[in-house]
């Protein structure tokens, strides 16, 4: 059987270029950074560095294109997407390797990001299907009705976790309602989505989807254009209370959506079956799809004292199974973190964690037999963790885990809530009664009861507190790229007009 070298067929001799108004381009300045691969710590690439002047002209391509999308219709829109999800399925391979080489993620797991796109290429054609206006009774003798316009163009900056399915699936509700596209993927991670430029390229018009790579200045030119009314982002707090700032500072009012961080905990109650509650403790760090580097990670595990020893020690048994390697080895469970830079601050709130009296109870080091120039850390496991710490109160995003005792629920529920993140929680226990209770009091946008980090199309994800603004993958976002007005008709008295009418 032959074994192709991934970087040699899906990097190697392969041009990466922006998408401006239809055409394949280097950027004004030629300017280019390189691309790292997290598994060596290598070059293995440049990508360009997109500059204001370039993000200028994608937003112009953008308005230029928006009336026909819109005047398109919504059929129309629908044809284009679903050749576009058919580009995708053929381009699953390519997608998912290059997203493991970029940013580290184990390529089984990219696979699976790229699968998980097609719940969206469904849902939203029917959403925008049944999307609906209103009659409004609200006096008598007129018509009062509503109507929905795109903003027209929308700005779109993604995170560098989940490349592929991010640069996929984002874009589609916008798309779908009428607005055109500019869209900057993290300079951490931009493979993947200017190779999904070609697919934009060839199942949308020219102009619709436009694709800036960059660092913070081009996202300050996207937030801060007069043209772009309509702002999703997803990523850090600190940038997502940035993107607020610079956009008012703009002078021009946008609508925002921020889907930011989280330090989500994950609520064991006595009762539970203790190895399913493990498993889904590991299932819920997403250790083995993006090294825990995900908002939704359940990083606070709050177990009650009754099974705490027995589960720490069941959970540190289970870890043991991951094998950490190279991202686009087919035997690698967790790859390595996707920076040089984050591997240092990952390691921070490891030594920070130990320094400040939690129980190391494994991994956390170097594993043997990866790569010397790679990014690896061993997923670690800390017990004996309290609301002090740095690594129970900070969001780490990274393959850290801590788990946290407890036998007072006002005190514990207190403890979860006093954090100004609330993107997730979970809720562990076999008594629906508490579980509910629970859930309620919890201060999260998305509880799920006995099970977690899993998306399901349809119902709305997002933050509460700092965790942020809006909710997407749901009608709540299909309606958030539209503007909506009122239509009021004074119809008079008919019985008057009638009788005109007819003599």
């Amino acid at each position: 059987m032959t074994t192709i070298d991934p970087l040699e067929t899906y990097v190697s001799g392969h041009e990466f270029k922006m998408f401006i108004g239809g055409q394949f381009t280097d950027g004004a300045d030629l300017e280019r950074r390189d691309v790292r691969d997290p598994s060596t710590g290598k070059v293995v690439t440049t990508v360009p560095a997109a500059s204001a002047v370039d993000v200028e002209a994608a937003i112009a391509a953008a308005a230029e294109a928006q009336p026909a999308w819109e005047a398109l219709g919504l059929s129309g829109r629908i044809a284009c997407i679903d050749r576009f999800a058919h580009l995708v399925r053929e381009n699953r391979e390519r997608l998912a390797m290059l997203d493991a080489i970029d940013c580290g993620n184990p390529v089984d797991a990219m696979r699976g990001d790229i699968d998980i796109c097609e719940a969206y290429f469904d849902g939203w054609p029917a959403l925008a299907k049944s999307m609906r206006g209103d009659v409004i009774p609200a006096s008598q003798g007129n018509l009062h009705y509503t109507a929905h316009r795109p903003y027209g163009v929308v700005g779109r900056i993604t995170a560098f976790n989940h490349p592929a399915f991010y640069a996929i699936t984002r874009p589609l509700p916008s798309l779908i309602t009428g607005n055109t596209l500019v869209m900057k993927p993290s300079d951490e991670t931009t493979l993947s989505t200017l190779a999904l430029a070609e697919l934009y390229a060839e199942a949308f018009p020219r102009g619709v989807v436009n694709i800036v790579s960059g660092g913070a200045s081009a996202g300050d030119a996207i937030v801060t254009s007069s043209q772009i009314k309509r702002i999703g982002f997803t990523g850090s707090v600190p940038t997502g209370l940035l993107i607020q700032r610079r956009a008012a500072e703009s002078g021009h009012i946008k609508h925002i959506s921020l889907e930011l961080g989280g330090k989500n905990a994950m609520v064991v109650f006595p009762d539970v079956d203790l190895d399913e509650a493990v498993e889904g403790a590991i299932f819920g760090m997403n250790l083995n799809v993006c090294q825990g580097q995900s908002c939704g990670s359940n990083s606070r595990i709050m177990v009650h004292a009754a099974i705490y020893d027995e589960f720490v020690n069941l959970l540190s048994s289970k870890l043991d199974r991951y094998r950490v390697g190279i991202a686009y080895d087919e035997s690698t469970d967790v790859g390595p973190v996707v920076s040089q830079a984050h591997w240092d601050r990952v390691n921070s709130y490891i030594e920070a964690g130990v320094a400040e009296g939690a129980t190391l109870v494994r991994g956390g080091g170097r594993p043997t037999g990866v790569p010397n120039g790679g990014h690896y850390i061993e997923p670690a496991l800390f017990a004996d963790v309290t609301l002090d710490m740095r690594i129970g109160r900070e969001e780490i995003f990274g393959p850290v885990m801590s788990v946290f005792r407890w036998d007072d629920y006002d005190a514990m529920i207190a403890e979860v809530n006093a954090l100004d993140l609330g993107l997730a929680a979970s809720v562990w226990t076999n008594n629906l009664a508490i579980a509910h209770k629970t859930a309620g009091e919890l201060e999260a946008g998305y509880v799920w009861i006995n099970d977690s980090t899993r998306h399901y199309f349809g119902t709305p994800f997002g933050g509460a507190k700092n965790s942020g603004l809006g909710r997407e993958e749901s009608a709540d976002e299909l309606l958030s790229f539209l503007e909506r007005k009122v239509v009021h008709t004074r119809l008079g008295d008919p019985r008057s007009a009638l009788s005109r009418m007819l003599g």
